[in-house]
């Protein structure tokens, strides 16, 4: 599916520098990105639940973890 993407100067820069940094094309490092952070998310979903089903009073532990991250 053909898709165009329209980047400030800043985030055009920013993309440039992460395909040179992995010697890919623009596009295979936007596909990549796009590719990696579905799998950080989806893992971090994933983590959230079985800490729901798993664990009593998760809520706090979850909210103390995703403060850490930031």
């Amino acid at each position: 599916m053909a898709m165009t993407l329209r980047l400030t100067p800043e985030q055009d820069r920013a993309l440039t520098l992460l395909a040179e940094a992995q010697g890919s094309s623009k596009h295979e490092a936007a596909v990549r990105a796009i590719v990696s952070a579905a799998n950080r998310l989806l893992n971090d979903a994933t983590v959230a639940q079985l800490a729901r089903d798993v664990l009593p009073g998760h809520a706090a532990l979850e909210s103390r973890i995703r403060r850490t991250r930031r």
